[in-house]
């Protein structure tokens, strides 16, 4: 796969708790050069990030993020002000521990109350795999298909694991042809992209990928 393909599938990532916005603005500068799908940075940075692009790149932010346990109503203000100041995408964690306790109806709900307060922009749902058994990421599929979101994605990156192929290949087989896959946490190497891709992802959440190109091709890119 050409390697352009592969970074106009990716979400160029910066989330560390101590991002600067020095380093924000330098990944939205290679996810212009680089022609990424979208940045995916903290909250704090959506308004400075979206003035700074204008309409060169999507940007995208995490809502719940890491851990999900936030009460529908703080994710749905969290989405709304992110919208507020220019964010184009959305990636929300599920409550795990309603997976834990199937309280289906509860996630149904909560993501279409995300997704409704997106007000028409793309909402990819983080489930965190590795958390999850097998059984319950199937059934996560299919709640997000009814749910109206756009994508399904493995993973936040601050869990115990990433994505797996096993995991990328089971939710090709399980979510409804209105649903994509994002395949995120532990993607290192363009093989490893590739892989995602070939095995059914349409984006990658990767803090590594631009960085590789960049170490191999230089500034002739």
């Amino acid at each position: 796969m050409d390697v352009k393909e592969i970074l106009n599938h990716c979400d160029h990532t910066l989330l560390k708790q101590e991002s600067t916005w020095a380093q924000i603005k330098e990944i939205c500068d290679d996810g212009r050069k680089y022609e990424c799908a979208s940045v995916c940075i903290p909250a704090s940075y959506v308004r400075q990030a979206a003035e700074y692009v204008g309409n060169d790149l999507k940007i995208c932010t995490v809502i719940g993020f890491p851990n999900g346990y936030s009460t529908t109503a703080v994710k749905v203000f969290e989405t709304e002000d992110a919208i507020r100041n220019g964010a184009d995408e959305i990636d929300m964690v599920i409550n795990i521990g309603w997976v834990k306790d199937q309280k289906w109806d509860d996630l149904l709900t909560e993501i279409k109350a995300v997704k409704e307060s997106c007000q028409g922009r793309i909402l990819k749902v983080i489930v965190e795999t590795c958390l999850l058994t097998e059984e319950e990421k199937i059934k996560m599929c299919e709640i997000i298909t009814a749910s109206g979101a756009d994508y399904i994605k493995t993973s936040t990156g601050f869990s115990t694991g990433g994505a797996t192929r096993e995991d990328v290949s089971l939710f090709a087989k399980h979510v409804g042809p209105g649903v994509k896959i994002k395949a995120a946490g532990g993607i290192s190497s363009l093989k490893d992209a590739e892989d995602f891709l070939a095995l059914g992802a349409d984006r990658l959440g990767t803090s590594r990928i631009v960085k590789l190109v960049k170490g191999q091709q230089g500034e002739g890119y």
